[in-house]
C-alpha cells in the first residue's frame, strides 16, 4: 500500500473538510457522466486491517497488448453491505503537495467545487455479479484496463457513492513500455488526397521524436513523415470538474500527414517515436484505401451518427447507464468496416463532461475503426460548452473542457481549431460541417463561410451536397424542441433555410436529439413533395434528418402531429449513405442492436435535374415556392 498511495486520500479529506466545511460549495452531479455521482469530497480514511484488496496481473501488456483484464480479490470479515464498491485510480501514486500547490496557486479555485485531485476511472460494486459477497465477505471482480501512460490501483469503499470511506488500498498494476503510441484516428487533410493520423503517446519533443512510415501495399514504408506534437495544462481548462477532481495528465497528441495519396488506393502505416539514441518504438501497422477523386464514379459509402459516448466493457460505470448502446453502435460498425469507407461523428463523441480519463477510453473503444477508416467529428456541446468561454450556448455540458481535449484529440481540415466548421470531399460527396456550438446567423463569419462550402461544389463531378450540424438547425420532433415552440434550434431555420434552397443541398443531417428521424423535402415548415422513398426529379428542398441515437440515452418524441415528419424510430441506430454512381444515392437507417435496416429511401437525379430552373432557364421546371423568394 504504502504512504504515498494513501496521501491523496489524505490530502482529499483535508481539501474537502477545509474547502468545503469552511466555505460551503455545491456539488452538481451530471446525468451524463457517472463519474460525477462520486463525491470523495466527503470522503473519510479508515483503513481497516480486516479488509484486503488485490490485483492480479500485476504487469500488462507483456506483448504489446494495449489493453487487458485485471482480477481484483477482496476480503472484508465484518459488516459486508451492499453499499461497498471498488474504484479504479489511475496514476496509483497521487502528490499532495501538487494537489495542495495548485490550490495555493489559485489553479484550483476555492469558489468551484469540486476540491478533489482525482476521481476514479471507472467503479463497480463489491457485490456486483455476485450472490455471496453479503454472506461471506469474499469475492473478485474483472476490470478491463487499457495503456493510459501511468499505473493502477484499486481502492475498497464502503459507505456508497455519495459518502465514500477509503478502508484498503491494493498493490499497483502497471503496463509494460506504458508511454508507448497508442489510439491512432484517421481524417481527411486539408485536400482529398492527403490523410492525417492523430495519435496519443507519453512522450513529448523532449524525450522522442514522433513519425509515420507509410506506402502503398507494393512497399509499404518507403514514406516516412514527421508529426506535430501538442499537449494542454490543467490551466487551459475552463472550470470544474475539468480543472479540478476531472482532471488527468493527457500526455502528448502527435499529428502526421500522408500526402499525394492515389485515388482509391490501399495504404499501410505506422506511427512511432525515434529516441536520441537512434532506436524507436512502433504503435501496430494499419491499412486504409485512400479517398475517390472528387466526383471519381464508383461505389462510395458513408457512415453518420451523433451523440454515441462510451461504456464499459468489463460492466462497470456506465455500460448499462447513461450509454448503454455505446458499445452496440461500435460494434456494429466495426462487424461492417470493410463496407465502410468513411465515418462522420456527429458531436458528442465521449460525454468525458470534464473526467478527461474518459478521453483516453473512448478512442481506444473507437480504434478498430479509427485507424481504418477517416473518423470525421462535428463539435457538441458536451465537447464545448462553457459560459464565458466563447460559446454561442453558456451552459455547463462541457465539464469545464470548454473544446480543448476535443480539439486536440481529433485534428480536422478547420481554419482554426476552435472554430470546427470545415468542409471535405470524398467522391461523388461533398461535406459541409457547421459548428453549432458558434453562432451560425447571417452576417457571422460561420455563416459566411458555410454560404461558400455549399457554393463553391462542382455539381457535376459532386452532385450528392450534405449539410452536418450537431444541433438541430432544421426540423425536429424531440419533446424539448416542441416545448420550445420551435421543433429546432431558435432562428435556425429562418437564418439558414434560404442556403439550402439556395444551394439544393440533398440531405442536412442533425445530432443532439437521442433518436432518429426523417421529414419529406421541407421547405418553411411544408412538405413540397408527395414521394416517400424514392425521390427523383428536380429538386424542390432538403430532406432532414435526426440521427442523434449513437448510444447516449433516448430522448421522447413530442406527442403533437408534426405533419412535415416521415419516420420516426425510439431506439439507437446510425446511418449509412451509399452513393452507386453519379445519379443513384441509397441512403439507410440501421438499428444498433442488430444492425438490420429500419429506414431507408432513394434519390435518383441527373446533373440537370440538380440545377433545375438555372441550369434551363424554364420557370416551367422551377417550384412555385422557390419563384416566391
Amino acid at each position: 500500500m504504502g504512504w504515498r498511495g494513501l496521501s491523496v486520500i489524505v490530502v482529499v479529506v483535508v481539501l474537502g473538510v477545509v474547502c468545503g466545511g469552511a466555505l460551503g460549495f455545491e456539488v452538481r452531479y451530471d446525468e451524463h457522466q457517472p463519474l460525477s455521482k462520486v463525491m470523495l469530497h466527503n470522503a473519510r480514511v479508515l483503513l481497516d486491517d480486516s479488509v484486503s484488496i488485490s490485483a492480479s496481473p500485476k504487469l500488462l501488456g507483456q506483448k504489446g497488448e494495449t489493453a487487458e483484464y485485471v482480477t481484483v480479490s477482496f476480503t472484508r470479515a465484518h459488516g459486508a453491505n451492499a453499499s461497498d464498491w471498488i474504484g479504479v485510480f489511475s496514476p496509483a501514486k497521487f502528490s499532495s503537495k501538487e494537489c495542495l500547490n495548485d490550490l495555493k496557486n489559485g489553479t484550483i479555485n476555492k469558489n468551484e467545487p469540486p476540491y478533489l485531485c482525482s476521481a476514479p476511472i471507472k467503479f463497480k460494486n463489491a457485490d456486483f455479479g455476485s450472490k455471496g459477497y453479503l454472506q461471506n465477505g469474499k469475492s473478485s471482480l474483472t476490470f478491463r484496463l487499457i495503456k493510459q501512460r501511468e499505473d493502477f490501483a484499486f481502492g475498497f469503499f464502503s459507505g456508497n457513492y455519495s459518502n465514500p470511506v477509503l478502508l484498503a488500498i491494493s498493490n499497483t498494476v502497471t503496463f509494460a513500455d506504458l508511454k508507448a503510441p497508442a489510439w491512432p484516428h484517421l481524417a481527411v487533410g486539408k485536400s482529398w488526397n492527403q490523410m492525417t493520423v492523430t495519435w496519443t503517446s507519453g512522450y513529448g519533443l523532449g524525450d522522442a521524436v514522433p513519425v509515420v512510415l507509410w506506402g502503398p501495399e507494393s512497399n509499404k514504408f518507403q514514406f516516412t513523415a514527421p508529426a506535430t506534437t501538442l499537449t494542454f495544462t490543467r490551466k487551459d481548462m475552463c472550470g470544474p470538474p475539468a480543472k479540478t477532481v476531472g482532471w488527468r495528465e493527457p500526455g502528448f497528441f502527435h499529428t502526421g500527414s500522408m500526402t499525394g495519396l492515389w485515388p482509391s488506393t490501399k495504404y499501410y502505416y505506422k506511427i512511432g517515436h525515434q529516441f536520441k539514441n537512434g532506436k524507436f518504438t512502433w504503435g501496430q501497422e494499419n491499412s486504409f484505401t485512400s479517398a475517390p477523386a472528387p466526383g471519381q464514379d464508383s461505389l462510395q459509402k458513408v457512415i453518420i451518427l451523433g451523440d454515441m459516448g462510451k461504456a464499459e466493457r468489463d460492466g462497470s460505470n456506465e455500460y448499462a447507464n447513461y450509454q448503454p448502446a455505446a458499445l452496440n453502435t461500435t460494434d456494429r460498425l466495426v462487424e461492417d468496416i470493410d463496407n465502410i469507407d468513411l465515418v462522420i461523428h456527429n458531436g458528442d463523441l465521449a460525454y468525458a463532461n470534464g473526467y478527461l480519463s474518459e478521453w483516453d477510453q473512448f478512442t481506444e473503444q473507437v480504434e478498430n475503426i479509427t485507424s481504418r477508416v477517416p473518423y470525421m467529428t462535428s463539435s457538441g456541446n458536451h465537447e464545448r460548452d462553457w459560459p464565458g468561454s466563447g460559446s454561442f450556448f453558456q451552459n455547463l455540458d462541457s465539464g469545464g473542457e470548454c473544446g480543448v481535449p476535443f480539439e486536440k484529440y481529433f485534428n480536422m481540415p478547420t481554419g482554426n481549431k476552435d472554430k470546427y466548421w470545415y468542409g471535405f470531399d470524398w467522391g461523388q460527396f461533398h461535406f459541409c460541417i457547421a459548428d453549432t456550438e458558434h453562432d451560425w446567423r447571417e452576417g457571422t463569419e460561420q455563416y459566411n463561410f458555410l454560404d461558400n462550402c455549399l457554393g463553391s461544389v462542382n455539381r457535376q463531378e459532386q452532385p450528392w451536397l450534405i449539410f452536418i450540424a450537431h444541433r438541430v438547425l432544421g426540423y425536429s420532433s424531440g419533446s424539448f424542441y416542441a416545448l420550445e415552440g420551435t421543433f429546432a434550434e431558435p432562428e435556425s431555420r429562418d437564418q439558414l433555410q434560404q442556403l439550402w434552397q439556395k444551394h439544393k443541398v440533398d440531405l442536412a443531417i442533425y445530432g443532439h436529439v437521442h433518436q432518429y428521424e426523417r421529414t419529406c423535402p421541407v421547405y418553411e415548415n411544408q412538405c413540397v413533395s408527395t414521394e416517400k422513398d424514392h425521390y427523383s426529379g428536380t429538386f424542390n428542398a432538403t430532406i432532414h434528418i435526426v440521427a442523434g441515437g449513437g448510444g447516449s440515452g433516448l430522448a421522447p418524441f413530442t406527442p403533437l402531429n408534426t405533419t412535415w415528419s416521415m419516420v420516426k424510430d425510439f431506439d439507437f441506430g446510425f446511418t449509412k449513405l451509399t452513393s452507386f454512381n453519379s445519379s443513384s444515392l441509397l441512403f439507410e437507417y440501421k438499428r444498433s442492436s442488430n444492425g438490420q435496416v429500419y429506414d431507408k429511401f432513394w434519390i435518383e437525379r441527373e446533373y440537370k435535374d440538380v440545377l433545375g430552373c438555372d441550369a434551363t432557364g424554364l420557370t416551367t421546371y422551377c417550384p412555385a415556392f422557390l419563384l416566391a423568394h
